[in-house]
């Protein structure tokens, strides 16, 4: 291994456009970047759902008819739910697809200076990006921890702090690396 860590490898045939090497992210960085991307999607999902839930005459009303206020309140629960969903789904594939130097990163990996790479080399894609972000991170791990209460979380959210080349659970199911940008 190089003395300035791991190193990204290029692309299998020439002009496929592979990711210059670079030393890996630390734990903290992708604990930061994680953070702000939670902070992200969530703050937005929260105004929305505030105006979803006025607009539904649960929040800032004299609601004297409390089953109305109730339906009002299912009505916009479902409705944050699929919103919540939607943004989940979408925002690190969108960002992650982008081309040139933002690939491999949503803005709080490009906050903080780093980005995810592909052992192969090649650019994220978006089913690549969706992948390793929701399928990957968020459906596998999640069912996992269905099965075994938080366990998983704990093991693929730690494991980059004792594995030789930064990478979490997620990263080794996907073949992927977190380098600093």
């Amino acid at each position: 291994m190089p003395p300035g860590g791991w190193q990204q490898p290029m692309s299998q045939s020439p002009g496929q456009g592979g990711f210059a090497p670079g030393p890996l992210a630390s734990w903290g960085s992708r604990l930061g970047a994680h953070l702000l991307d939670n902070l992200i999607v969530f703050v937005p999902f929260v105004l929305i759902f505030g105006f979803i839930a006025a607009g539904f005459g649960i929040v800032g009303s004299d609601a004297d008819n409390e089953d109305l206020a109730l339906g009002g309140l299912i009505a916009a629960s479902i409705l944050g739910v699929l919103l919540y969903a939607a943004i989940y789904l979408l925002y690190a594939p969108l960002l992650m697809k982008r081309e040139g130097a933002r690939n491999g990163q949503t803005w709080g990996k490009q906050a903080l200076g780093i980005r995810v790479v592909r052992d192969s080399g090649e650019p994220f894609g978006f089913g690549s990006a969706a992948l390793r972000e929701v399928v990957v991170k968020g459906l596998a791990v999640g069912v996992a921890a269905s099965i075994i209460p938080v366990l998983p979380w704990f093991l693929n959210f730690f494991w980059p702090l004792w594995d030789d080349q930064n990478r979490a659970l997620h990263d080794m199911a996907v073949s992927t690396h977190v380098v600093k940008s």
